[in-house]
């Protein structure tokens, strides 16, 4: 049998090295070509199903495949998360990523998965204010007031959350251990009841999301005292934020999407491209300015670096405050 010379020998390598790259490269340009779950690990209604339900038609719309929403509650998130985690890593199992994984990194103690190791970030999408809402039965008018209220009556004022590790909850977690005031927790399971029992005035304050406080804000049935973010919410532009009072504070809502660690960057970068697009629509803007939050564009690196930090704050917020999911 004749030798190849070692010149064409090299040639041919050098192809049948570069033939995956050009595989993958077409298979990317390809993608998708047939339906795409998008898995959102809460019940419908919760912000990851809402959000994946705004952004799923947008991407059927523009790559001509159906982008399909999947509901897979349970365990916190958990079981839905570690679903992608298991997923193929071929772009057709995507995940709605919020604060509540970032949150669970540290409650929970014995996870299936890592999440900032097994979910590769595609594209960030909305960050959430929360409002900081207290029943009209407590005299502070503003967080100054509240937190010299708190001083003054050290356990004997309760802050309700929709359940142990949520956002809300570790909102007002962050809250106590940078204004350095004594509030007891009570966690309820979801936000409905809280908000029955914040109207009753069994619980005095509340770290609660947009959608949640915002009717009875309306109604004059709670007292808004601050915002979460670090810039006012338009939707109440004459209620300051925490940070103008406690120096560095600043909680909110995160959501964007993920995938299997390993899915092809091609494939990412694809994703990313079209999420951006929706991020300058002027249509889809307004669509997530009712929703109350504000868009976060950027590449995949920079949701990455978002989560991380997310992460590792809330990471040191739960420890602080002692709690555990199992």
């Amino acid at each position: 049998m004749k030798l190849p010379h070692r010149r064409q020998f090299l040639h041919l390598a050098v192809g049948a090295a570069a033939l995956p790259a050009v595989s993958r490269i077409t298979w990317a340009q390809a993608y998708p070509t047939r339906p795409v779950r998008i898995i959102a690990p809460t019940a419908p209604g919760g912000g990851p199903d809402i959000l994946a339900r705004l952004i799923g038609p947008w991407l059927s719309g523009r790559l001509g495949q159906q982008f399909v929403v999947e509901n897979r509650p349970g365990g916190g998130s958990n079981i839905g998360t570690e679903a992608v985690v298991r997923a193929p890593p071929d772009g057709y199992t995507l995940l709605m990523v919020s604060t509540i994984q970032a949150i669970n990194a540290t409650l929970y103690s014995k996870l299936n998965f890592n999440f900032l190791r097994d979910i590769a970030p595609v594209a960030g999408i909305i960050r959430l204010p929360f409002v900081m809402v207290v029943n009209p039965s407590v005299p502070a008018k503003t967080v100054p007031e509240f937190i010299a209220y708190a001083k003054a009556n050290p356990g004997k004022i309760n802050l309700g959350s929709p359940g142990i590790g949520t956002p809300g909850h570790v909102a007002g977690e962050l809250f106590k251990m940078m204004a350095g005031v004594d509030l007891v927790h009570v966690p309820y399971r979801g936000g409905g009841p809280v908000m029955t029992d914040l109207l009753g005035g069994q619980v005095q304050v509340l770290f609660g999301s947009t959608s949640l406080t915002i009717e009875q804000i309306s109604a004059g049935k709670l007292r808004p005292l601050a915002v979460t973010t670090a810039t006012r919410w338009e939707g109440l532009p004459d209620i300051p934020t925490v940070n103008d009072f406690v120096s560095g504070y600043e909680a909110s809502a995160v959501f964007g999407l993920g995938a299997p660690r390993n899915t092809p960057a091609e494939i990412i970068d694809k994703l990313n491209k079209e999420i951006n697009a929706a991020l300058a629509d002027p249509t889809w803007k307004a669509r997530l300015a009712d929703v109350g939050g504000t868009v976060l564009a950027g590449s995949p690196a920079d949701f990455g670096k978002l989560i991380a930090e997310e992460t590792e704050k809330w990471g040191k917020v739960v420890e602080f405050s002692g709690a555990k999911a199992d």
